[in-house]
């Protein structure tokens, strides 16, 4: 290992990133919760078409990043926090209604697999800065 990957492999996270075994459970806990989405829609009957359709509109927060950081981070993280889904679904149960909960199942399909693969929660210094630590071009950079 070179002095420069060994810096970069032993540099601390950036203040308020999870590390170490915490870090791999909650990405683990995305990985589990992709996985019982799309199984759970799959079961349910959900239309693969509409999942297709649906799976990367949570990414359309990103736009918000145009206005500047403050506001996409906040927009985003509407977008990708599991309240929103999980009262969707919630209201689908309740009233019986197999739209809403299959957008409630593909929406958390969508943010499942995004922490699985390390896209946290955003902080306001920027679209690199998660609560799963850097991402981006300087995610070895502290």
């Amino acid at each position: 290992m070179t002095e420069t990957t060994m810096a970069a492999s032993t540099a601390p996270a950036p203040a308020g990133a999870v590390t170490g075994g915490v870090k791999i459970l909650l990405r683990l806990e995305g990985l589990t919760l992709f996985a019982g989405m799309v199984v759970l829609y799959d079961v349910w009957g959900g239309s693969w078409w509409v999942f297709a359709l649906l799976f990367l509109a949570p990414d359309l927060s990103f736009i918000a990043y145009l206005d500047n950081p403050k506001t996409g981070a906040v927009i985003y993280n509407a977008a990708h926090s599991y309240m929103a889904p999980v009262a969707l679904m919630t209201t689908g149960f309740a009233f019986g209604e197999p739209l809403t909960l299959s957008i409630a199942m593909i929406w958390l399909a969508h943010i499942g697999i995004d922490r699985a693969l390390g896209y946290g929660l955003k902080y306001q210094a920027g679209f690199g800065f998660t609560h799963l630590g850097r991402i981006g071009r300087a995610q070895g950079q502290a």
